[in-house]
């Protein structure tokens, strides 16, 4: 559970990617946040964690576009622009890389590489492993200081058919983690450690292994992916359907100040603002 409030981010790219990888503990797993803007990203980093990521459907959600379409990769690279600089560790959620052209993927790691970004993470969304193979090494060659995780959906869009195989090309390509989410049997995921020489991540699933659980089993990340920007939704519909009932709305409300706290300095409240 790496939280630390008084951490800072290590001074040079160089440094702080290799910040990032030291995270990655088999035993004591880096627990992700996903946020999907500046606030979020802000207020996650506020509680002491080192690192955050970004959901790819949080980001899309929020613009009102479509997830794991390669709708979104202005507004992912805004979002990391904005972040890039902030003192946690960075990793971007960038779907497939927006391109099928291994060449164009690249071209993404370089810009989110020069925004501060740490790490990105590519899923294969079930493609030929070959062109996800090809894209990793691309990234690798254009941005070799970025932390790429590989990620797998045999388990998130198939029945798991083809995973080891599918890893076993990422990390001959060149991918320094590897994310395989829908994946939830503790020993299936102890199998999958022992194989690999690389870092796993997995996705938490509410009602699945439990973090203690995957860290027994030697899981070195456990990423939130879109549960957060899902139970923020859920949080609001609640509220807003107890205000209408006559309830008090229960549960953490930051204030006003605190939420506008989380913008960069000078770019604060105007004077006398409340709601």
């Amino acid at each position: 559970m790496t939280a630390d409030p008084q951490q800072k981010k290590p001074s040079g790219p160089a440094a702080a990617r290799t910040a990032f990888a030291a995270l990655h503990h088999a035993g004591e797993p880096l627990l992700l946040p996903n946020a999907w803007d500046h606030a979020s990203a802000r207020a996650l980093a506020g509680q002491g964690f080192r690192a955050v990521g970004t959901t790819s459907l949080g980001v899309a959600a929020a613009a009102g576009l479509p997830d794991g379409a390669a709708a979104t990769r202005e507004e992912t690279l805004r979002l990391a622009m904005a972040l890039g600089s902030e003192p946690f560790l960075l990793s971007v959620d960038a779907e497939g890389g927006f391109s099928d052209d291994p060449k164009e993927v690249a071209r993404l790691a370089r810009e989110l590489y020069a925004a501060g970004a740490v790490g990105i993470n590519l899923e294969d969304g079930l493609g030929p492993a070959a062109r996800h193979a090809a894209k990793i090494a691309a990234v690798k060659r254009a941005a070799p200081g970025l932390f790429v995780n590989a990620r797998t959906d045999t388990h998130w869009l198939g029945d798991g058919d083809g995973t080891l195989a599918r890893l076993d090309a990422y990390r001959q390509a060149g991918a320094d983690g590897v994310f395989v989410p829908g994946l939830t049997d503790l020993h299936a995921i102890e199998a999958l450690v022992r194989h690999l020489d690389v870092p796993l991540n997995v996705l938490y699933s509410p009602g699945g292994p439990t973090v203690p659980h995957l860290a027994d089993v030697g899981v070195s990340r456990i990423s939130l992916g879109s549960l957060l920007y899902r139970r923020a939704l859920g949080a609001a519909l609640e509220a807003v359907a107890d205000v209408g009932a006559g309830r008090t709305p229960t549960g953490p409300t930051p204030s006003y100040a605190e939420v506008a706290g989380l913008a960069p300095p000078g770019r604060g409240p105007r004077k006398g603002r409340r709601e």
